[in-house]
């Protein structure tokens, strides 16, 4: 009920004014019946731009950390995201993955749509990352179509570290959808599901026209993180 309020009655008309959102290919959103909707993830602003443009409910995989925030400020967006229906998901470590596709697949048993974002975080500058094989898995296991859509406009409104959007017109662009029955009990495949996923991603890459980078998001960020916080070098100065 929360959910439909927020997109019909209080959050949803406003992000329409506001944002005046381009929406291109809408009509490859199927009427009923499951399917996986895989986007890029440019900015915090794509969880609610792209449902608010989308006729049906979509269910999203949401990360843990939105949950188990400390504070007041933790707690509302726990409430929100509960409210909203949407799933916590743990991101680290194997037996967290397969938790993640075990809750996907109970959102698509229930002929739901599924939002994931393949690349697993937020582009931390405005590139699209190598995505992981977990929707992949669940495409295959559920036998569902996956549709590619390509947010463009949000890394510039709202990049990671900036709270309140700036005002700007952004587009949601969606695909074909993307049928994977020829993979059928293949989910355990290492070459399949990757595949699968690369598939996905070359889809969502043609959509957003984004630069692409053949290295997961995380690795990338942890890299460049523990790269700033070595400490800097300098020669010694000759006598």
């Amino acid at each position: 009920m929360f959910y439909h309020l927020l997109k019909y009655v209080l959050l949803g008309p406003l992000l329409r004014l506001l944002f005046r959102p381009r929406t291109e290919g809408l009509e490859h959103i199927p009427e009923e019946g499951p399917a996986i909707v895989a986007g890029n993830h440019l900015s915090f602003s794509d969880h609610f731009l792209m449902p608010a443009v989308l006729r049906r409910r979509i269910t999203f995989l949401a990360k843990q950390e939105y949950f188990t925030g400390p504070g007041i400020k933790g707690r509302l967006t726990a409430a929100f995201f509960r409210s909203a229906g949407q799933i916590p998901v743990d991101r680290s470590g194997k037996a967290a993955g397969k938790a993640a596709i075990r809750e996907g697949l109970g959102v698509l048993s229930r002929g739901e749509l599924l939002g994931i974002y393949p690349e697993g975080t937020r582009s931390h500058d405005g590139r699209l990352y190598k995505g992981k094989v977990g929707v992949a898995v669940m495409a295959i296991k559920a036998g569902v179509p996956v549709i590619p859509c390509a947010m463009v406009g949000t890394f510039e409104i709202q990049p990671p570290g900036k709270v309140v959007p700036r005002v700007r017109r952004v587009t949601v662009r969606f695909g074909a959808p993307l049928d994977f029955s020829r993979f059928a009990g293949l989910e355990d495949e290492k070459a399949a599901i990757r595949a699968v996923t690369d598939e996905i991603m070359y889809e969502i890459l043609a959509l957003s026209g984004q630069e692409y980078v053949d290295a997961y998001a995380a690795d990338v960020k942890a890299a460049e993180a523990e790269k700033a916080a070595a400490p800097r070098r300098f020669p010694r100065r000759g006598r």
